[in-house]
C-alpha cells in the first residue's frame, strides 16, 4: 500500500526530464504572473497540486478568465477559458523552445494576449525559452510518479497546516525553485533578506521574507541534495536552530543549505509514511518557533478533523 501511494523517484534517472519540466512550469507560471495582481510573498505566481498534476487556477483576462493545467496522468497541457473554449497540447519529448512556441499559438487561438520575460529564473546559466533547444526530455513514467508524490505530499501538508491559527500560506508549488511548500508566520517583521538568489530580483526576495517564517516543503533533487527530499527552515534562523533535535532519526541539518533535510526515501519506505512526514514537519516547526520565542499558545491549535468544527 505504501509503495503504491508513495512511489520511488530516482532523481538522477529523470534529471533531464525534471529540468525540462521545471522550465515548462516556469513558462506557465510566468503567464500567471503577467496577468495576476501582486499578492504578498509572491503567492500570486504559484501553481497548485490537483488530482492530475498542477494548475494555475483561474487567471483573470479582461472580463473573463482562463486556466492552464498540467495533466501528469494523460500527459497533456490543457488551457480552458471561462467562455468554454479549450486547447490541449501533448506533453512529450520536445524542446523548451518548441513547447513555448506551441503554447503561444494555442493562447493566440483562444484570443489570450500574453507577454512574459522569457528568461528563466532561479536556474544556473539560463537560456531564453524561445532559444532553448537543449532541454527536451520527457519521461512520462517518472513524471507520473512525480505527480503521485505531489498528491501525497499535498495531502499531508494540508493536514499539517490545520494545526496553526496564525497566518499561513496555502500549500503551493513555486515554479522558480521547482519546489512545493507551506509557510507559517510568527506575525513579526524580519530583518531584510540579503537577496542574491540567482536570476531573481532582490526586491522580490526581500518582500517574500519580510516577516519571520518557518517554512517546509519538498523538492525532487538537484544541487547540493541530489535526491528527492523534504526540507524545513526558519528565517531568520534562531540561535541554536542547526543543533535542534528533530524527528525522525533520518532527518539532519544541512549546513550547506541552512535547513533540515529528510530524504524522501525515509518517508516512502516507512511503515507509516504520513506519520513520519508529520513528525518531521511538526518537530522542525517546533524547533524554530520555540527557539525564536514565537507566541505558540496564541498561534497553534489541534489539527483539524473532517466535519468537526475546531473547539473555540
Amino acid at each position: 500500500m505504501s509503495a503504491a501511494a508513495w512511489p520511488e523517484l530516482n532523481y538522477p534517472a529523470w534529471r533531464e526530464s525534471a529540468e525540462t519540466l521545471q522550465l515548462w512550469t516556469q513558462i506557465v507560471g510566468k503567464i500567471r504572473l503577467s496577468k495576476t495582481s501582486w499578492l504578498n510573498h509572491s503567492w500570486h505566481v504559484v501553481l497548485y497540486v490537483t488530482t492530475r498534476g498542477l494548475t494555475t487556477s483561474s487567471i483573470p483576462d479582461g472580463a473573463g478568465s482562463f486556466e492552464i493545467a498540467f495533466d501528469f496522468i494523460d500527459h497533456v497541457l490543457r488551457i480552458d477559458t471561462s467562455d468554454g473554449a479549450r486547447r490541449q497540447l501533448p506533453l512529450r519529448p520536445q524542446s523548451v523552445a518548441s513547447f513555448y512556441a506551441e503554447l503561444q499559438v494555442a493562447l493566440a487561438e483562444l484570443g489570450i494576449a500574453v507577454e512574459i520575460d522569457d528568461l528563466p529564473n532561479e536556474v544556473a546559466a539560463p537560456i531564453r525559452f524561445s532559444e532553448d533547444h537543449s532541454h527536451a526530455s520527457y519521461d512520462a513514467d517518472a513524471v507520473g510518479r512525480f505527480g503521485q508524490l505531489l498528491r501525497q505530499a499535498d495531502r499531508v501538508f494540508k493536514q499539517f497546516r490545520t494545526g496553526f491559527l496564525g497566518k499561513a500560506s496555502p500549500v503551493h508549488f513555486f515554479w522558480g525553485s521547482f519546489d512545493f511548500a507551506v509557510t507559517r508566520f510568527s506575525g513579526r517583521p524580519a530583518p531584510p533578506h540579503p537577496g542574491g538568489v540567482p536570476h531573481l530580483s532582490d526586491a522580490v526576495a526581500r518582500e517574500a521574507y519580510s516577516h519571520e517564517v518557518s517554512s517546509a516543503g519538498f523538492w525532487p533533487g538537484g544541487g547540493a541534495i541530489d535526491y528527492p527530499a523534504f526540507y524545513s527552515y526558519a528565517y531568520p534562523a534562531p540561535e541554536g536552530f542547526a543543533d535542534a533535535r528533530v524527528q525522525p532519526e533520518a532527518a539532519f541539518f544541512s549546513k550547506e543549505l541552512g535547513e533540515f533535510i529528510l530524504p524522501y526515501d525515509a518517508v516512502r519506505t516507512a511503515a507509516d509514511p504520513d506519520a513520519v512526514l508529520l513528525q518531521f514537519l511538526q518537530s522542525t516547526y517546533e524547533a524554530a518557533a520555540t527557539l525564536a520565542k514565537w507566541d505558540r499558545a496564541a498561534l497553534e491549535c489541534t489539527m483539524g478533523e473532517p466535519g468537526r468544527p475546531r473547539p473555540s
